[in-house]
């Protein structure tokens, strides 16, 4: 390990927690407009990466270890217990199937995008190879999370596929430059709302019955009191540690001699189903676990770019990277918009489905209010569907490119 002038476990967390509580103080203290181009998570990942490239804080620490074991599978227990499948079903209608489509485009998109990565042929035959290694595979995994439910996906698939500190930097530098394209355009769609809907053959009444559904949805939260936090503390930890018990348990699963399946992707599997059932339970009306479940993962964000060595990095392989993100979403873009023309939905609609999965639960109610304000709540529901299947999709995207590499 290198010497570093904080080692201690206890002193290299409050470095993590300071990082985070830091880049959102100055966020919230400051307006200052670099934040809507570049969100705090940028820097919150940045910043461990200065400290610990400088040798103030450690590559490798038993801190980062208890974050790994026990503070990711926790943060997916609280997030996941909050998804309301009807409530987002009641409210958007179709709009949820437009979403799907354009899940299911970040998936092939990601496929597509990491074979066209690994070669690509002219029409004489001849091979050019892109400067992406063959485990790049998980940094297309790692940034299918985020596309598909947001930041928390985005870790959880880094750590099921047993992704390095380069896999994520690929992905939140690649996750940042598409963002910085796709939302804009996602916000200008509004300015065609008229001819698009005319264009998908949009039922007239769609937006009326849209905003009668989500004036009928309550979605208010009381301050917690001591048992609910005490229940929600038994729900994480008895659900953590039941998968980590039966991720040592269950056998690998091996395709075409890749292990596909690992210790790792079972404890993410295994636990983001457990939640997922308890979200269907009294245990979703629980209080507070939201902003908790942010908290931890943020911390953990700050973890990984604590372990990245600049050393390693190459700017060749993450050019290539970014550019094949490009190509990434605009699949996504292809598939979405096909949505749209199936089940003859409205622009707003589709902006909200495409930000709800490229952006999360961050950039979905931006969106949603940028194009019609009734739909915030509903756009928040959207998303969490997103963090439902996040973990899932995104290890099957990761698992598709190691199996054509295999």
């Amino acid at each position: 390990m290198n010497s570093t002038l904080i080692d201690s476990p206890v002193g290299v967390m409050a470095v993590l927690v300071a990082v985070v509580s830091f880049w959102f103080w100055l966020e919230k203290k400051s307006g200052w407009r670099i934040f809507d181009y570049l969100p705090p998570l940028i820097f919150i990942y940045a910043t461990p990466v200065v400290l610990s490239n400088t040798g103030l804080i450690p590559y490798e620490n038993a801190a980062y270890d208890f974050l790994r074991q026990y503070g990711l599978p926790i943060f997916i227990c609280l997030m996941l217990i909050k998804v309301d499948v009807l409530g987002a079903v009641r409210i958007m209608g179709k709009g949820i199937f437009v979403m799907l489509i354009g899940t299911v485009g970040v998936v092939l998109g990601g496929f597509l995008a990491y074979a066209l990565g690994q070669a690509i042929v002219t029409p004489d035959g001849f091979a050019l190879k892109f400067p992406l290694p063959e485990d790049s595979w998980k940094a297309f995994g790692t940034l299918s999370g985020s596309w598909i439910g947001g930041t928390g996906n985005m870790t959880a698939a880094h750590a099921a596929l047993d992704g390095t500190g380069e896999h994520m930097t690929m992905a939140a530098a690649a996750d940042q430059m598409v963002y910085l394209i796709w939302l804009p355009l996602l916000l200008g769609s509004r300015a065609f709302a008229d001819k698009f809907n005319r264009w998908m053959r949009v039922p007239a009444n769609r937006l009326e019955l849209m905003d009668q559904a989500a004036a009928a949805h309550q979605n208010s939260e009381q301050a917690p009191k001591m048992i609910q936090l005490l229940y929600l503390a038994l729900i994480a930890l008895s659900f953590t540690w039941i998968s980590l018990e039966l991720s040592h348990v269950l056998p690998p699963v091996v395709v075409g001699g890749a292990t596909v399946i690992s210790a790792s992707t079972w404890l993410i599997l295994l636990v983001t189903t457990l939640a997922l059932v308890a979200s269907a339970t009294p245990a979703r009306n629980l209080p507070a676990a939201h902003p908790i479940a942010m908290a931890i993962i943020y911390v953990y964000v700050a973890r990984i770019g604590a372990t990245m060595d600049l050393s390693n990095a190459s700017l060749e392989t993450m050019g290539a990277f970014v550019l094949m993100a490009y190509v990434w979403i605009s699949i996504h873009g292809i598939f979405i918009l096909a949505g749209a023309w199936l089940f003859r939905v409205d622009v707003h609609t589709l902006a909200i489905a495409s930000a709800a999965n490229i952006g999360g639960a961050a950039s979905a109610p931006i969106v949603a209010a940028h194009h019609r304000e009734s739909l915030v709540p509903a756009s928040i529901l959207m998303a969490m569907i997103g963090y439902a299947l996040g973990n899932y999709l995104a290890i099957l995207t990761g698992r598709l490119g190691q199996l054509l590499v295999s």
